[in-house]
C-alpha cells in the first residue's frame, strides 16, 4: 500500500464526495486508474482557510494500489515525490514481562486518563491491578455534579474534578497532543477510545474531539474492560498516605469516602502507580509530609473568555460559511509588556463554561463542549504563564497556595457564584448589565452572577491578560468587543507541582511511580493516558504476571 500526502479537498462536499475525489487525485499522481485503487485508510485529516474563501481539508491517506510490494517500492522511487512513499504500518507493542515477582498485585491510584489507561494496559497482560480513585462512577458523578450546578452544593471528592475519568470527563473532550508517537502509544490510546464507542475520526482528525457526553458513554465500557481483564476497582476510596521500608514501598493507607466513620486501612503494595489530578492537593501535601521529592512549577491562569460562535466561524473561514463547516477553533498567542506569554487554552468550540470548584470556598471555571459543539458560543481559556518566583516562597506546594487564595477571592466576590463581565466593563471596572434573555444565551453551567472581576488576580496578571486581549482582537475582530464575556476564574490549567522521578519513572522512594498531569508530565487526556501506560511497562519490564498474588 502507498501512503500519499497533501490532498486537497473541498470541505464543503459531502464525505462519499470526497472520497470520490481523492480516489481520482491518487490515481493522477500514482498514474494508475482509479477504479484499481481502494482507499484503505485515513492517516490524518486538518481544515485549511489560509485561501478563503476556498476552505479545503488536506489530508494524508493510504491506498492499496493491487500491486505487490516489490512494485510499490518501484513506483514510489520513479515518482520520487516526498508526499508519495510505501505505507510501513507501525503497531504498539507492550515490552515483554520481566521476571521479578510481585508479592501483591499492582496498585493504581486515580481513575484520570493516566490512572484508567495504565490499569487496562497492567489488566489486558495479566498483572491484575487493583485501581482506587477517591471518587465516583461517571453515572453518579454526573448527578453531584448537575445538583451543585444547580444549588451550588458541592460535594469535594465528586465534582468536575474528582470522579471516574478525571478532569478532562467533564471538558471538550480533545484528544490532540503535542508528543511524539514513534512508540504507536498516542494510536493505542485513540484506538482504545474508538473500540469503547468514541467516533472514528478521531484516529485521524489533526484536532481529535470526543466531546463530554459521548466520553460519559467510553467511561463505562472502558471500565468494563478492565473489570473482564481481571482488574479491580474500588471507587469512593482514597490514598491518604504511603507506609516505606528500606527506601521502597510496601503498602499504602486508604480511607472510604462514603463512609468517614471508617477507620484508614493499610492495603499492601510493592508497586505503585500514583496518576492525580492536577487538583489532588491533598495528595500533594501528605507527598511533601512522606519526604517525596516534588519541586515547584511554573503554570498558567487567567479567565475563561466567551463568544458567538458565528464571530469566531467568519473570522476564521470567511463570510457565509458558519454552520456549514465545523464549528471553527482558533490557538492564539501574544507576549506582554513584562515579557509574560498570554495565550488560548483549552478552546471549546460550541461549548459551555462551567462552574468547576473542587474546594468548599472556592471558585474555578473551565470549558467543556458535547460531541456536536453545537452551543452556538465558542469559549477558551485566556491565560498569562506563572512564573515560580510568583509564588512567593521557596515551599514546594507555594503554587498551590497561590491557586488557593485566588479561588477564594473569586469565590467572595461572586458569593459562591462564579463573577462574570464583559470585558469592556472590565477595563472600565464597571459591572456588567446583562438581559434575562442574554443570560440565557451565555451558554454557562453553574450559578454565574455580574460582578467586576478586577483585583482578583494579581495586578501583573490581570495586565498582561487585557494587553492579550486586545492583541487578539486585531487577529479575530471583536474578540476583545462588547460580545466579549468573561468569566473568572481560570487557575487549573496545569500542576503547579512536579513529583520527581528518575528515568525508571520511580520516584524517590523505589516502587511509586508518579504519572499524567497532576504528577507533572503531562497536558491533557492524551498526553496523560501515553504516560499512564509507560507507567505500566515499566512494572511489567521489570516483573512477571502472577497467576494468584495477596
Amino acid at each position: 500500500m502507498i501512503r500519499i500526502g497533501q490532498l486537497k479537498v473541498s470541505a464543503e462536499l459531502a464525505a462519499r464526495e470526497r472520497e470520490k475525489i481523492l480516489l481520482g487525485k491518487a490515481g493522477r499522481l500514482l498514474r494508475l486508474s482509479p477504479d484499481r485503487l481502494r482507499l484503505d485508510r485515513i492517516l490524518r485529516r486538518s481544515i485549511d482557510a489560509r485561501k478563503k474563501p476556498e476552505i479545503v481539508y488536506v489530508y494524508t491517506a493510504v491506498f492499496d494500489t493491487g500491486l505487490d510490494s516489490r512494485q510499490e517500492q518501484k513506483l514510489c522511487a520513479k515518482l520520487r515525490k516526498q508526499d508519495i512513499v510505501v505505507f510501513e504500518e507501525k503497531k504498539y507493542c507492550f515490552p515483554d514481562p520481566g521476571r521479578g515477582i510481585l508479592p501483591h498485585r499492582p496498585v493504581v491510584i486515580g481513575a484520570g486518563p493516566a490512572g484508567l489507561f495504565c490499569a487496562l494496559m497492567l489488566a489486558e497482560h495479566g498483572y491484575r491491578p487493583l485501581l482506587i480513585e477517591r471518587g465516583r462512577r461517571v453515572e453518579d458523578r454526573a448527578e453531584d455534579i448537575r445538583r451543585f450546578w444547580e444549588t451550588g452544593r458541592l460535594d469535594p471528592d465528586s465534582n468536575v474534578q474528582f470522579g471516574e475519568g478525571g478532569a478532562g470527563a467533564f471538558s471538550d473532550g480533545k484528544l490532540n497532543s503535542g508528543i511524539g508517537d514513534k512508540s504507536g502509544r498516542s494510536s493505542k490510546v485513540l484506538e482504545t477510545f474508538v473500540e469503547c464507542g468514541a467516533p472514528g475520526q478521531i484516529l485521524y482528525d489533526a484536532r481529535p474531539h470526543v466531546g463530554t457526553d459521548r466520553l460519559r458513554v467510553i467511561l463505562p465500557v472502558l471500565r468494563q474492560r478492565i473489570l473482564d481483564a481481571g482488574g479491580e476497582i474500588l471507587f469512593e476510596t482514597c490514598c491518604t498516605g504511603l507506609s516505606v521500608r528500606d527506601g521502597a514501598v510496601d503498602g499504602i493507607r486508604i480511607r472510604h469516602t462514603g463512609a468517614p466513620e471508617q477507620e484508614e486501612q493499610l492495603l499492601p503494595a510493592e508497586a505503585v502507580v500514583l496518576a492525580p489530578g492536577h487538583s489532588a492537593r491533598d495528595t500533594f501535601l501528605w507527598l511533601r509530609d512522606s519526604g517525596i521529592e516534588m519541586q515547584q512549577k511554573a503554570f498558567a491562569m487567567g479567565y475563561r473568555v466567551s463568544h458567538p460562535q458565528a464571530m469566531i466561524d467568519e473570522a476564521q473561514y470567511g463570510p457565509g460559511h458558519s454552520g456549514k463547516l465545523p464549528a471553527a477553533v482558533y490557538k492564539l498567542t501574544a507576549t506582554a509588556e513584562d515579557g509574560r506569554g498570554v495565550y488560548s487554552f483549552c478552546m471549546c468550540p460550541g461549548g459551555w463554561i462551567v462552574q468547576a470548584s473542587s474546594e468548599q470556598g472556592g471558585t474555578v471555571v473551565n470549558g467543556m463542549s458535547e460531541l456536536a459543539r453545537d452551543s452556538g458560543r465558542a469559549n477558551s481559556a485566556i491565560v498569562v504563564t506563572v512564573r515560580t518566583e510568583d509564588f512567593g516562597s521557596e515551599d514546594v506546594l507555594a503554587g498551590v497556595q497561590m491557586q488557593r487564595e485566588l479561588e477564594r477571592r473569586a469565590f467572595e466576590r461572586g458569593e459562591g457564584a462564579v463573577p462574570v463581565q464583559r470585558f469592556p466593563d472590565m477595563e472600565k471596572g464597571q459591572v456588567s448589565l446583562f438581559s434575562e434573555e442574554e443570560r440565557e444565551g451565555l451558554c454557562m453551567k453553574g450559578r454565574f452572577r455580574s460582578e467586576d472581576l478586577r483585583g482578583i488576580m494579581p495586578p501583573c496578571i490581570e495586565k498582561a491578560f487585557c494587553e492579550g486581549m486586545h492583541v487578539f482582537d486585531r487577529q479575530i475582530p471583536g474578540f476583545a468587543g462588547q460580545e466579549a464575556v468573561v468569566a473568572g476564574i481560570e487557575s487549573r490549567t496545569s500542576s503547579p507541582v512536579r513529583i520527581l522521578r528518575d528515568s525508571g519513572m520511580n520516584a524517590s522512594v523505589r516502587g511509586l511511580y508518579p504519572c499524567g498531569e497532576g504528577a507533572g508530565y503531562a497536558g491533557g487526556i492524551l498526553s496523560a493516558a501515553v504516560d499512564g501506560i509507560r507507567a505500566a511497562e515499566q512494572i511489567a519490564a521489570q516483573y512477571a504476571p502472577a497467576e494468584t498474588v495477596g
